[in-house]
């Protein structure tokens, strides 16, 4: 994403328009910006600024009509902004925390708070609320041993927590010795004996970005099969509770039918969504992914405003909210924030 510095009357007039774009869907003109009289300039100015926004990437017209409509570019720096200007110590905030501290408490499961949470979101937002279930418990590494099989695989055996035996066959780069494997399990197990998976793998990939031309056999040995092989495999991955996609229908339009349909889709297959879900599981509060930021062809109109949640401080799921990327910004950002925050601190009293 290129970076820009807009001066303070482009982004007054980007946060002007973007805002009147969310409340309304349609392509904003100059002289709708004009007659609002937040801006305090002429038309002919704010016509100007536009097409310098445009020139920029920043808007476009969709039809032949003079009004415009924020890119993926204008979204982001409008939602920077609106960052910056710190919306969560808004007022609204403690009538929306009221809220969810009613919805959510220490009466119900894990499980049933989990629900309530993603209806809340679906609830508060109008949009579609996805929860990620608690993961049951952390990993921890007892012992690792890497066995060498036919084909460049090699079979992992994973002793975790107190006694707990897994089995996984992993493809590697190359094909490895029975003593490089050792090797490798060896330094894992004097390295990192006691510490959850996660952090093996966060461990190793640090080493690999900051020490790759440097690294010897054994470490790269090493790279190869933990990164593979310590791994939460896909089908260990924690499921969610999605609410509110009914939202999403009455927010779609004729020309993004079809787009609304393959999301509902992903939804039902759940395995794209998890992947973005687990990119959030280790930010440090609130994250956006705003269209093909995601990565994913199916959210390439579509934002999604997500943030983890934690017990014991440690994190244990993340939840979200999916909707178009016009949506409303200053509202959902706080929401999924404290919705994390409280859903965190009713877990933490169970």
């Amino acid at each position: 994403m290129p970076e820009y510095e807009l001066n303070e009357r482009k982004q007054r007039l980007l946060m002007a328009l973007v805002e009147r774009h969310i409340r309304e869907g349609q392509p904003i003109g100059s002289k709708t910006l004009a007659a609002s009289g937040s801006l305090a300039v002429s038309p002919a100015t704010i016509r100007n600024i536009m097409a310098e926004l445009e020139d920029l990437g920043v808007l476009y017209s969709p039809h032949t009509s003079a009004g415009r409509v924020p890119t993926e570019l204008g979204y982001r720096l409008y939602v920077d902004a609106l960052l910056r200007s710190a919306p969560m110590n808004q007022p609204q905030t403690s009538v929306l925390r009221d809220e969810l501290e009613q919805m959510l408490n220490p009466d119900q499961s894990p499980q049933e708070l989990v629900t309530r949470a993603s209806r809340a979101l679906a609830e508060l937002t109008r949009m579609a609320g996805v929860v990620v279930v608690p993961r049951r418990e952390v990993s921890t590494l007892r012992q690792v041993e890497f066995l060498p099989l036919s084909g460049q695989r090699v079979l992992v055996v994973l002793v975790v927590n107190r006694a707990e035996v897994q089995n996984r066959v992993i493809h590697t780069e190359r094909t490895y010795t029975e003593i490089e494997l050792r090797q490798a399990a060896n330094y894992i197990n004097r390295t990192y004996g006691g510490c959850n998976l996660d952090q093996i793998c966060d461990g190793l990939l640090r080493t690999m970005r900051s020490d790759k031309d440097q690294m010897d056999v054994l470490m790269q040995t090493t790279m190869d099969v933990a990164a593979k092989g310590l791994r939460p495999e896909p089908e260990q991955s924690t499921d969610y509770v999605v609410s509110g996609e009914a939202n999403l229908l009455g927010m779609a339009q004729a020309d993004n039918l079809d787009k609304m349909r393959d999301l509902f889709d992903a939804f039902n297959h759940k395995r794209d969504i998890l992947h973005l879900l687990e990119r959030s599981m280790r930010a440090d509060g609130v994250q956006i992914f705003i269209g093909r930021e995601a990565g994913y062809q199916v959210f390439d109109e579509c934002s999604l405003v997500s943030a983890p949640y934690k017990t014991d401080g440690g994190t244990v799921g993340v939840l979200a909210v999916v909707g178009p990327t016009r949506m409303d910004y200053e509202k959902v950002i706080p929401t999924v924030d404290i919705t994390a925050r409280i859903l965190s601190a009713t877990l933490g009293k169970l």
